[in-house]
């Protein structure tokens, strides 16, 4: 039998309604003969009684004094309450399973509470279990360090631990449950006729994921990719197939239409441009400009060069202190607050002419400046006022097609 990892996320266990759902994939899967790894999120979202940022306002309501060691203890509740339900659930159905906590499902960390990251995964426990004919639900976004301390592993923890699974265990895939079916063109509460893909490559869905696409985190899709462990991106809340992610050279052979240049669009908003010009005399304005952002722990991003300056963005929160920073050692900074990156994404774009001449045409159709761009083999990044945001998205969705489902499948 092929072992197969499924990660249910927190809008999946939110409910009576939801859970049941979460059964039938559980069940349909066994029926197809596999043994089954299921990782949990936290029920529901902020506001929701066992949510992992309601469990954390407990603790802002009573001094927030927590350290993070025993702040990680508190932010894992969430998910010992999932794995519990469900186990209550899986065996009322009649399905033999155990839950573990991810300390208990072998995953040993390092010892960086908060944002962990995970040194080895021993997984006697889970084959033993597995072997036994047992359903196993692992505790998703946990670990624990060699002395026994509790850990998390920040911020898309239980996607990591999902994927993460997958490799030590060998599976033969790791499906994701969320509640869009499957990657999608753009965020569909902005670009209406989003669409989801049948198949991408990691790279492509990488790349989605760190430009601003919420669907899976891409350190997952890091260790996917490096174990080649195809991953599906699929709903809750449907029998559809979602969203394959595999190996580029899958994908080519996946019967998809590969002459598609871009297959998505991505965006973060929030963001300040920073412009900085070279005072005289100061011929090393980058160094000075970046090490002091650095000393300052200010993330800096779309980042541009040139003799007489540079030009960045930094979130909209760090932008006074930014601004403040570079004028104590000398310089006077433009900033430029409110504004947004609008990603173009698409591995078959490289080398292709005319792709930033569309981009251009379309947001200059639609009156929309652009502020700064940059551009890799596989992105090209535009930089616009947020007003503009979801215009520009639009325009672009549509300059490109993407709303035809024909050319994605």
């Amino acid at each position: 039998m092929h072992i197969l990892v499924q990660k249910f996320g927190g809008t999946s266990l939110s409910s009576k309604e939801a859970r049941e759902l979460v059964i039938k994939h559980i069940q349909r899967e066994r029926q197809r003969q596999y043994q089954l790894v299921v990782v949990v999120s936290a029920m529901g979202r902020k506001g929701d009684p066992y949510a992992t940022d309601t469990l954390l306002s407990l603790v802002a309501e009573h001094g927030d004094a927590l350290p993070a060691k025993e702040r990680d203890l508190l932010q894992g509740c969430g998910e010992i309450i999932s794995a519990s339900v469900l186990c209550s659930l899986l065996r009322a159905a009649g399905i033999p399973a155990i839950a573990l906590t991810g300390g208990g499902a072998g995953i040993i960390t390092d010892n960086q509470f908060g944002k962990a990251r995970i040194l080895e995964i021993r997984t006697d426990r889970i084959r033993h279990a597995l072997q036994a004919g047992n359903v196993v639900i692992v505790t998703g976004f946990q670990g624990v360090t060699e002395s026994g301390d509790f850990t998390t592993l920040g911020r898309g923890g239980s996607d990591t631990s999902a994927t993460a699974l997958g490799a030590a265990l060998q599976a033969a895939r790791v499906d994701i449950y969320t509640d869009v079916n499957g990657i999608l063109t753009a965020d569909p509460r902005i670009v209406k006729d989003a669409r989801a893909l049948s198949v991408i490559s990691y790279g492509e869905v990488g790349n989605m994921a760190r430009q601003g696409a919420k669907v899976i985190h891409p350190r997952a899709v890091e260790i996917a990719q490096q174990a080649r462990i195809p991953l599906r991106v699929r709903s809750t809340f449907s029998e559809e197939e979602g969203t394959l992610v595999t190996d580029v050279s899958d994908v080519l052979h996946s019967g998809a239409v590969r002459d598609r240049h871009v297959i998505g669009v991505a965006h973060v908003s929030g963001v300040t441009q920073i412009t900085v010009q070279a005072q005289e005399g100061h011929a090393d304005v980058q160094l000075q400009v970046f090490q002091a952002m650095a000393r300052h722990h200010i993330s800096v991003d779309f980042i541009n060069v040139n003799p007489g300056g540079a030009v960045y963005t930094v979130f909209d929160q760090d932008a006074d202190k930014a601004v403040a920073v570079l004028q104590e050692i000398g310089y006077a900074p433009r900033a430029v607050n409110g504004c947004a990156k609008i990603s173009v994404i698409g591995g078959g774009m490289n080398g292709v002419p005319g792709i930033m001449a569309r981009i251009v045409e379309a947001l200059t159709e639609e009156g929309i400046p652009i502020l700064q761009s940059a551009d890799s083999n596989t992105t090209i990044w535009v930089l616009v006022r947020e007003s503009y945001m979801a215009s520009a998205l639009q325009a672009l969705h549509a300059k490109f097609a993407l709303h035809d489902i024909k050319e994605l499948k």
